[in-house]
């Protein structure tokens, strides 16, 4: 038995009871109970709640009592309802896509995996993480598909994640196993009020294959941190030099 997270089933179970109680209801402020927004809300609560974890049959029976606490019942149901009102007021672009849209497409040849693309921008003037930014990554100076719908591009950078950005690109299909090549990206950065960004970089593969169906956050590029200058600083600047 591999490790297994039991808060999954149960939380998961739990969610989707909520939705259809919320339902029958007709609670005004549900507005969306697709697949896509049944799984946020599931995974705004495991983000929140401690996991139990298991690796055999006795683990179960042992963790079984754990999960008939009425408190860790009663913490889900808030946790719950919490996440389902905030992810109905917020969905997703992509919350009314259909489940398979959502998975990474099967490869029957080879390809190149690409890893996870991750950064953070910051403000030029106190080095802060800067929100309201807009990350573009291209290849060869288009636009990079991503490996699924639930990944942008481009994205928005948030406050509430520091300013951080990341990308899936989508395998590419190579003509045999062990082939190297260098891919070029670029990220494009753009704010109001900023100077535009534009960032360059190489990453030399080996095609592998499988697809890399599976998120692996461990197979990753971290590429600098990006600073944004106000564009009146660049003016000013500018001034000074003339002068």
């Amino acid at each position: 038995m591999n490790i297994h997270n039991l808060m999954e089933e149960v939380v998961g179970h739990r969610i989707n009871k909520l939705y259809n109680q919320i339902k029958e209801v007709n609670a005004c402020w549900l507005t969306c109970d697709c697949e896509n927004c049944r799984a946020d809300a599931i995974s705004y609560v495991l983000n929140r709640i401690a996991p139990r974890y298991v690796v055999s049959g006795r683990g179960v029976i042992h963790a079984r009592d754990i999960l008939q606490d009425a408190q860790i019942k009663a913490d889900i149901d808030a946790l719950g309802i919490e996440g389902i009102r905030i992810i109905s007021s917020t969905k997703r672009p992509f919350h009314s896509s259909a489940r398979t849209e959502c998975i990474v497409e099967a490869s029957e040849k080879p390809v190149f995996n690409f890893p996870i693309i991750q950064g953070s921008i910051l403000e030029g003037n106190t080095f802060e993480p800067l929100a309201n930014a807009t990350v573009t990554l291209k290849m060869d100076g288009k636009e990079v598909d991503m490996a699924d719908v639930t990944w942008a591009n481009p994205l928005n950078t948030y406050s509430s994640t520091k300013g951080s950005y990341s990308f899936w690109p989508k395998a590419i299909e190579a003509e045999n196993a062990d082939e190297t090549k260098k891919f070029n990206f670029s990220i494009e950065v753009k704010r109001p009020g900023y100077d535009q960004v534009n960032y360059a970089f190489d990453t030399v593969l080996i095609s592998e294959n499988k697809i890399r169906k599976e998120l692996d956050t461990t197979v990753s590029l971290k590429i600098m941190d990006l600073v944004m200058f106000r564009e009146e600083i660049k003016n000013t600047m500018n001034r000074m030099i003339k002068d």
